[in-house]
């Protein structure tokens, strides 16, 4: 019985003991989890946060910049309809910003073909003529171009400049034009231009030619015309006496004839294909033969020579310089008669014409030895010139 007794007792004390480190290790392990339950949950709580927030901060540039594409096709549609809308207007300045400049240009740099920088003229008409062409400007001479003190007077009373165009041979002072410049000391009726003469550069030359002339005359009309047509000087001025109010106008006769895409033939278009599927016509524009063009339009090629297109069919370059543009085409038949008997039986029923040729020839058949027949036959009278008043 005292043998369980010990027993019992020393198991007793030794309960007591492990009871109490029990207690002191649970209490341990209770507050190492709880400071680690908090650092834990800190961490999990504090990361998803961030992520979050960059994951809004991504999703919100997306948002932007949506919102300002929207904004941005929306103001692009707006002007749209705005250019569209202002295209003829800014057409119409631009050509009055030419004038003055042109206006400008001319006060600066002096008149040299004149001699007056003030004065205004009716119509400059430029005869297109080339270095082999020495017959028909002597025909043309004989004929309907005023002569010596005449054409001076002509200048004076009538504001009417006259001059033969043309430009330099590939051959800088070669016998060419030493040939010209002879001639000119005998006339003084050439314009010479900044050009190089070749049949493929008449688009080049036209261009050329208007470019010049508004620089160096100030006038209503400036009008092109082949040393092969006859003119009317006086009937031209009267025809164009009644648009002399028109700011934007573009005389002769208006053809649309057919874009030729066989090569080889006269008149072959190398940019047919500009003109849609085979067999379609040109724009309207007036035969080559002779027009005349007001001054803004003059002033309009003169500001944008360097852009302007240019066709091999000289008359069909001009006529597309002006699609676009404000311009009111005036189509007049007294522009285009044909020689006798045409023109003839037109001037006795009181109808004289501005200018005649053979639409076979583009110019008048054998001008050169028919020039004098058509001009005793359909010229008009001897003082209609004198007598007019523009």
């Amino acid at each position: 019985m005292s043998v369980k007794g010990r027993v019992g007792v020393g198991g007793g004390v030794m309960g007591s003991r492990n009871a109490v480190v029990s207690r002191n290790l649970a209490l341990l392990l209770c507050f190492s989890s709880f400071f680690a339950g908090i650092l834990f949950t800190t961490r999990i709580w504090t990361e998803p946060e961030r992520t979050n927030l960059e994951s809004e901060d991504c999703n919100q540039k997306p948002k932007v910049k949506n919102h300002t594409s929207n904004n941005s096709l929306g103001q692009i549609s707006n002007t749209q309809y705005d250019i569209s809308a202002l295209d003829t207007k800014i057409s119409n300045i631009e050509m009055k910003l030419a004038a003055a400049k042109a206006a400008q240009q001319s006060l600066l740099s002096g008149n040299t073909a004149s001699g007056n920088t003030k004065r205004k003229y009716f119509m400059v008409i430029g005869i297109n003529t080339a270095f082999s062409s020495r017959k028909r400007r002597d025909s043309v001479r004989a004929t309907w171009m005023p002569q010596g003190e005449a054409r001076k007077k002509l200048v004076k009373e009538k504001g009417i400049v006259i001059r033969f165009v043309i430009g330099h041979s590939s051959t800088a002072g070669g016998i060419l034009d030493k040939a010209i410049e002879a001639e000119e000391m005998v006339h003084g009726d050439f314009l010479r231009l900044e050009h190089v003469e070749g049949y493929l550069e008449l688009s080049a030359k036209t261009k050329t030619y208007f470019s010049t002339v508004v620089v160096l005359w100030d006038a209503d009309f400036y009008i092109k015309v082949e040393d092969d047509v006859h003119v009317n000087l006086a009937t031209l001025g009267t025809i164009l006496a009644g648009h002399r109010k028109k700011r934007q106008v573009y005389v002769g006769c208006m053809k649309s004839g057919p874009v030729l895409s066989k090569r080889g033939v006269k008149y072959y278009e190398p940019e047919h294909w500009k003109f849609g599927v085979a067999g379609n016509k040109y724009f309207r524009h007036a035969t080559g033969q002779l027009y005349a063009i007001s001054k803004d339009l003059v002033t309009y090629i003169y500001e944008n020579q360097n852009i302007l297109h240019k066709y091999v069919n000289e008359d069909v370059s001009l006529g597309s310089w002006f699609i676009g543009l404000d311009v009111e085409h005036v189509d007049d038949k007294r522009i285009c008669c044909g020689t006798p008997p045409d023109c003839e039986w037109k001037a006795q029923l009181g109808s004289v014409c501005a200018a005649s040729f053979d639409w076979k020839c583009s110019g008048i058949c054998r001008s050169v030895e028919r020039m004098v027949e058509v001009h005793k036959t359909c010229g008009e009278d001897v003082n209609a010139l004198e007598h007019a008043s523009f």
